[in-house]
């Protein structure tokens, strides 16, 4: 029933989420694997291992049942204590985790969701999609990469769909001075770290990781945001990941 491909096997949960009408969208390599307008070029390709959804906070018990009744085992302790926040399943004959979160993305940085699962059938939305790879505060070589292979595939502007939706990434981060602190750092890393990637329109990439931070530093701040911003780097901006509903 499990497909051994992991991409496959997402594409295949999606359907049957659709089916049975369970708000389920896919997040992580594996979504922006898909969500790329061709085949991802070579300097951006790797392997996945897991699966990551998310569901709406009114489907949680829906997307539960989907699991278990596709051939996935769930971490019963983990669900009943974090359950409302996120839920594990694994897939024991392919050793392979399947992460649901539930209304909002939360690990370094919470990224809400839950009032955004519509705008696409497959994925969150590509503005999500990409904090939820740069929210990470200890940035790793697949994130950075994640990240680059997205943007190379899409263009930044003001709307959803195919594009990178840079007013909802600045809004977010106008409102809260911690996520603005992590992305932004994130994106001059990517900047530093874009030319040691062999791509072909590696330029337009480093554009479109320029106009991102122009638009977030452009948008107006939140009162809340100028007032974390006094503090600074002073008191830690970010959650650890073994403080987040046990870790990833």
């Amino acid at each position: 029933m499990i497909d051994a491909d992991v991409v496959s096997e997402g594409q295949r949960l999606l359907a049957r989420a659709a089916e049975a009408d369970v708000p389920l969208r896919l997040l992580g390599g594996v979504a922006i694997r898909l969500r790329a307008p061709g085949e991802l070029l070579p300097a951006f390709r790797r392997t996945y291992a897991d699966l990551d959804f998310v569901t709406a906070r009114k489907g949680a018990s829906r997307a539960a049942e989907l699991f278990r009744n596709e051939g996935y085992e769930p971490h019963v302790a983990f669900n009943a204590l974090h359950g409302k926040e996120r839920l594990l399943f694994f897939d024991v004959d392919h050793d392979r985790q399947v992460d649901v979160f539930v209304g909002a993305f939360a690990m370094s940085h919470k990224i809400p969701l839950d009032a955004r699962l519509e705008v696409d059938p497959v994925s969150i939305p590509l503005a999500e999609l990409l904090l939820t790879k740069l929210q990470i505060a200890q940035l790793n070589e697949k994130d950075i990469r994640d990240a680059l292979a997205l943007l190379e595939g899409h263009p930044v502007g003001d709307a959803d769909g195919e594009t990178v939706n840079a007013g909802r990434i600045a809004a977010l981060c106008a409102a809260d001075w911690g996520l603005w602190r992590t992305i932004t750092g994130n994106l001059d890393t990517c900047c530093a770290l874009a030319p040691s990637y062999d791509v072909p329109n590696r330029a337009e990439v480093e554009a479109r990781l320029h106009d991102l931070l122009h638009r977030i530093e452009a948008e107006p701040k939140t009162r809340s945001w100028k007032l974390r911003g006094k503090i600074g780097e002073r008191k830690r901006w970010y959650e650890l990941p073994e403080e987040v509903a046990g870790g990833p």
